[in-house]
């Protein structure tokens, strides 16, 4: 059918196309000859065409397409079976073109794309016609969009309008605001400036008190440096027999003999103590002034029992640790696993052994650390830290048994003190003589 349409003379075959083809046309061109493709043989195709004969009809338009388009301009025979299977397919397009009346409600990039493979009478101005058709498009596009654009630019610029006179307007209360703000701390500073000169004379008046009750400290000072060189006197004799005592002590080897000492050397340091205490101004207390009563002005025994320390206020450790002799005595892992339970237990004795280190050479008290070695699979290796003895109990006796051992040992009088949260260990020290003290207050003074 083909042959006989294109080989009169009256055909379209004898026209060329004096420009190139719209991209329009020329991508519809493509499509049209890749949708057919797949219709013909390999000996079919073109030398040059060939190789792309497996390729899917939207692979094979976008890796073949220039190929294509250069053999349905060149090759006849390729471009008539083209247009066969396309008049096979678009039996009515064909139709109509060959009749030379194309559809009015077709594509015109259709209509110029089956003219320019189909090559019927007057399909140069089809596709001329086409190609016009498309520029107009666009244009007409580009104008829709430079409008759409403009429409949204001075949409824009309104928007900006708004933006910049709210921001103006903004600013403009910030400033006023700030100004009230300023007037505000000029106030302030004004106050201030009158508050630091009353401070001021209240600080010369201060002084003026501190340099009289300095004159009076001193008359005190002289008296109780007078009564101190006669408790001076006393304290000669008390150390020339605690030398003797002391002789005697060397002498002995047993374990009474240690406890005899060390008891002598807690009234010693109590001696000192009291020396300290009685270096005050004379007494100037009467008798009828120790009668419990209430004066005028006066707090009564009830807010005086107030003021009593909290078991849990680590205050009442540093009480203790203050007393002649005090031996503090740490249930070790009791300790760690209250304040720190989640670190390893090397790391849990290293920091506890490091703070038992500073409160031993802050209070001067003697520190013992205990902790249980009843799980150890070998001997541990710690260098003890400085005024702190460490001990493990051995296997078969436990942490609690070693420290209530501690305790027993110690003479009758010596403060000592156990830290431990287990209420067993507290109420056995307890019954020993020792006093026993939280482990969260122990950690409290630690911290």
């Amino acid at each position: 059918m083909v042959e006989t349409a294109g080989g009169g003379p009256d055909d379209g075959t004898a026209e060329v196309l004096d420009r190139p083809l719209p991209d329009g046309v020329r991508r519809r061109v493509v499509q049209i000859a890749s949708d057919a493709f797949g219709g013909l043989t390999v000996a079919e195709l073109p030398a040059q065409l060939r190789q792309y004969a497996r390729f899917a009809p939207n692979r094979r338009a976008k890796f073949a397409g220039n190929a294509m388009a250069a053999a349905l301009e060149t090759d006849p025979l390729f471009r008539q079976r083209i247009g066969e299977k396309f008049r096979e397919t678009q039996a009515e397009l064909a139709g109509a073109l060959d009749a030379g009346a194309p559809p009015p409600a077709a594509d015109p990039l259709d209509v110029a794309a089956a003219a320019y493979v189909l090559r019927p009478a007057g399909w140069v101005k089809l596709v001329a016609a086409a190609g016009e058709e498309a520029q107009r498009a666009d244009a007409e596009r580009a104008d829709e969009e430079s409008r759409a654009e403009l429409e949204r630019l001075r949409a824009e610029l309104a928007q900006a309008r708004d933006h910049t006179r709210a921001e103006t307007e903004r600013l403009r209360a910030e400033v006023e605001s700030a100004k009230k703000e300023a007037e505000s701390l000029h106030r302030k500073l004004r106050s201030a400036l009158n508050d630091v000169k009353r401070g001021e004379a209240a600080l010369r008046k201060v002084q003026g008190e501190i340099d009289a009750v300095r004159a009076e400290t001193q008359v005190q000072v002289s008296a109780a440096e007078s009564e101190s060189r006669r408790l001076k006197a006393r304290l000669g004799e008390a150390e020339a027999a605690l030398e003797a005592t002391r002789r005697a002590a060397r002498e002995g080897r047993s374990v009474e003999d240690m406890r005899v000492r060390l008891l002598l050397d807690t009234l010693l340091e109590a001696t000192q103590g009291l020396r300290r205490e009685l270096a005050l101004p004379p007494v100037s207390v009467r008798p009828a002034e120790t009668v419990d009563a209430v004066e005028p002005g006066r707090m009564t025994p009830k807010d005086i029992a107030a003021r009593a320390l909290s078991e849990h206020d680590p205050a009442i450790l540093d009480q203790l640790l203050a007393l002649p002799q005090a031996h503090l005595v740490v249930d070790g892992y009791n300790v760690t696993k209250t304040g720190y339970p989640q670190m390893p237990l090397e790391k849990q004795r290293l920091r506890l052994l490091g703070q038992l280190s500073a409160l031993a050479a802050q209070t001067g008290a003697e520190v013992t650390c205990v902790f249980d070695g009843a799980e150890l699979a070998a001997p541990v290796l710690l260098a003890p830290p400085r005024g702190v003895r460490v001990l493990f109990s051995k296997p078969g006796v436990t942490a609690d048994e070693l420290i209530r051992q501690l305790v027993r040992a110690e003479p009758p009088g010596r403060p000592v003190i156990v830290a431990s949260t287990d209420r067993e260990v507290a109420d056995g020290v307890a019954k020993a003589g020792a006093r026993p003290v939280a482990s969260a207050v122990l950690l409290k003074r630690l911290s």
